[in-house]
């Protein structure tokens, strides 16, 4: 236990920010007046992450604060604000970019990562705003595209391609920089956004696109995604260093989830082997979501499942009075699963890990 531990539960309320000093210092002093007897570091079991945030009232303050925050430099980012002019919200932009850089290294010298990792998240959330004013002042923009910054997060355009790689570019050297997880969250949206706008530029024909291609390249990037995922989450339950073993694997796997589940969901298909296909590749999910520890796996592969036991009971039954009773069974079933499943988990998941690489086995 050290004084960050103190602290940290001051924050949660346990005790007062006084009693955690007085403990602090008194045990300070129990240790400079005791024999110094050298004691090996211990550290987190490999495979096992260092401790990750807690939620309670002030982290959750930290997290709605700066949601605030960045929904009011990206979403709510109107047209009159182009009363600045390119190069004036440029300057704001920039001296903002500046300023959460520079109270995110005095939040994290105080050892206060949470508020520290948002607003170095507010900063990669800016560089795509100072990368659009930039080509608006310079003439860059190419034209026919959105007269507004805040088409970014609604429009699919391959005009904003330039400013996705920008911020993956800079987002990875802040993240090596600060070395916090929720910096990974704009990186992962931006991958999201890059799949849908690199589809579009790809196949557009003046401003038409082709929808079937655009759901193939999100499901194809978000396979990519999740085992890129799969690598930081292997590198950084093996890392030695605690900073780095921090869960940043969390946003890529959700994002790469969402692209690749939504890919193949869309994917309409006639046929009856294709759709109990689909229906069994949402299986695995659930399984490896399990045998990995990973929630969102399970939570998008059940959802798949239940769609595609729903069409079955409304193929068969769809016609007859025992179409409700029949979707009742399945949901009374699902539960019974739940309930197996929770009695023999540790054993399941303990068999199914030991497949797995040393550096993806659940601790």
């Amino acid at each position: 236990m050290g004084q960050r531990d103190l602290l940290q539960a001051a924050q949660d309320g346990v005790i007062t920010r006084l009693q955690a000093q007085a403990l602090w210092a008194r045990w300070a002093k129990q240790a400079n007046a005791a024999p110094q007897v050298a004691r090996p570091a211990v550290d987190a079991p490999a495979g096992a992450y260092a401790s990750a945030p807690r939620f309670s009232f002030t982290n959750t303050l930290y997290y709605f604060g700066g949601m605030v925050a960045i929904g009011a430099m990206t979403l709510f980012m109107t047209l009159s604000w182009d009363a600045f002019g390119a190069w004036g919200l440029m300057a704001i932009s920039a001296s903002y970019l500046v300023a959460c850089l520079k109270v995110a290294d005095h939040l994290k010298s105080r050892h206060l990562p949470v508020p520290a990792g948002i607003l170095a998240t507010l900063a990669v959330v800016l560089v795509p705003l100072v990368v659009w004013c930039f080509q608006q002042g310079m003439g860059w923009w190419p034209p026919g595209g959105p007269l507004g910054y805040s088409a970014y997060h609604a429009d699919i355009n391959w005009r904003w391609l330039t400013l996705e790689y920008v911020t993956l570019a800079a987002g990875v050297l802040m993240l090596w920089r600060y070395r916090l997880p929720f910096m990974v969250m704009p990186i992962a949206v931006t991958l999201w956004y890059l799949s849908m706008d690199a589809a579009n530029g790809l196949m557009q024909q003046g401003e038409q696109w082709d929808f079937e291609f655009m759901r193939d390249v999100s499901l194809v990037f978000g396979m990519a995604t999740v085992f890129i995922a799969l690598w930081v989450d292997a590198r950084s339950r093996q890392a030695q260093a605690p900073e780095w073993r921090q869960d940043y694997a969390f946003w890529l796997y959700l994002f790469g989830t969402v692209m690749f589940w939504g890919g193949l969901s869309w994917r309409n298909s006639d046929s009856e082997l294709g759709k109990a296909l689909y229906c069994l590749i949402n299986l695995v999910l659930v399984f490896a979501g399990a045998v990995i520890g990973r929630r969102v796996f399970t939570v998008f592969g059940g959802l798949g499942v239940a769609g595609y036991l729903g069409y079955l009971s409304h193929r068969v039954f769809g016609d007859s009075l025992a179409f409700a009773f029949v979707l009742t069974l399945i949901g009374l079933g699902l539960v019974a699963l739940g309930i197996w499943w929770q009695r023999y988990e540790e054993r399941i998941s303990g068999y199914f890990a030991s497949w797995l690489p040393e550096g993806l086995r659940p601790r």
